[in-house]
């Protein structure tokens, strides 16, 4: 094995997992596939040239450059961007990005953006703010608002908003009252428009927990990569990811003797440590060491001890029957990204997202 780490990345996981999505809206529901923060770690341009061939209806993505990115590797089709900022409003014209617009300063200036620029019903979306307290428009605001759109350049393509706590067990409080305020927010957009924008709220844990809420479109980004944050949703889905690296040493400890900085682990009998290509500044952050993560090598887990040093981590390997070259394996299928973040107390998102570049990417 080369001595660097991989990641693996399975196109037919992914594929499965679109179908998945898919069997649970119908057809004419829009389903749009969320790829930012690289399409969760993976490779954002890779991961949406597939969803493409798949049948995609729509991207979405964090801020313009991720757009931006998209657009010069060949997608062309619709790319919902859902933070705009300011300063990368011109941007969104230039590469015919779609922003998402969740306050009034944002509506302004991206209207007086599209007026200099003399266009006609560039397509937009309105982000509204039903209790997660994030970013949107308050229902209070709201009238204002779609008169301020009603009379403008701007066509609204979808009114949207995003649940806190899809995932909870029904019932749920705070669920039941954020979708009851998207109701009155439908109600009041097809009063309004005899040919309303389309309406989503729900999220990938939403889709599942809350089908009968699909609306017009529903918004899909951890189960497109394999998760949906309850036991018996992840079943249905593959995980995408596989972490790899090879063990680059081996090294025989005396009782006593440390490992890594600041003496971050003391052997308390003569023990065999093994080091592998991938620090903190891969992602794997500090959070796991000392024995908290464990990693996977001929099929034995394998505690990681020790400080996670910026390119490298060592392992426990006293008990396992292994050599240099050997396949270490972080998560993969069966022993997901899930799993290895429960130890630290996270969650897949933040270790998926946190691979860095220098990870080689991979495909079957």
């Amino acid at each position: 094995m080369s001595q660097e780490a991989y990641l693996t990345i399975n196109l037919k996981s992914l594929a499965h997992n679109y179908n998945v999505l898919r069997s649970k809206i119908n057809g004419e529901t829009l389903l749009i596939a969320v790829v930012k923060a690289n399409a969760y770690g993976s490779d954002g341009v890779k991961i949406a040239k597939e969803l493409s061939a798949l049948g995609t209806d729509y991207f979405a993505v964090a801020y313009a450059s991720e757009g931006i990115n998209l657009r010069k590797a060949g997608i062309k089709k619709p790319i919902l961007v859902f933070y705009p900022q300011k300063g990368q409003l011109e941007k969104l014209i230039e590469y015919n990005l779609e922003p998402a617009l969740y306050s009034k300063e944002i509506i302004h200036s991206f209207l007086a953006l599209v007026n200099k620029n003399t266009l006609n019903k560039y397509p937009v979306h309105l982000k509204c703010n039903t209790g997660l307290n994030r970013i949107g428009i308050s229902i209070n605001e709201l009238n204002e608002v779609l008169n301020i759109l009603d009379e403008s350049s701007l066509e609204v393509k979808s009114v949207y908003s995003h649940l806190g706590a899809s995932e909870n067990k029904k019932p749920c409080a705070f669920t039941k009252k954020q979708i009851e305020s998207f109701e009155l927010i439908k109600k009041q957009i097809l009063k309004r428009y005899k040919n309303p924008p389309k309406l989503h709220l729900l999220n990938s844990s939403g889709i599942f927990n809350y089908p009968e809420l699909k609306y017009d479109a529903v918004r899909t980004g951890i189960a497109l990569y394999g998760f949906a944050n309850r036991t018996e949703w992840d079943a249905e889905l593959k995980p995408i990811a596989k972490l790899s690296a090879p063990l680059c040493q081996i090294h025989h400890l005396n009782k006593g003797e440390s490992v890594g900085y600041n003496q971050g682990w003391v052997a308390t009998k003569n023990s065999i440590i093994g080091v592998i290509p991938v620090g903190h500044a891969d992602g794997i952050g500090r959070q796991y060491g000392n024995g908290i993560g464990t990693v996977q090598i001929n099929g034995k887990p394998a505690s990681i001890i020790g400080n996670v040093c910026m390119d490298m981590l060592m392992i426990d390997v006293s008990a396992i029957d292994c050599k240099t070259g050997d396949e270490v394996v972080f998560f993969d299928e069966n022993t997901t990204a899930v799993d290895f973040t429960a130890s630290a107390n996270t969650i897949s998102y933040e270790i998926l997202t946190g691979l860095n570049n220098r990870i080689k990417r991979v495909y079957i």
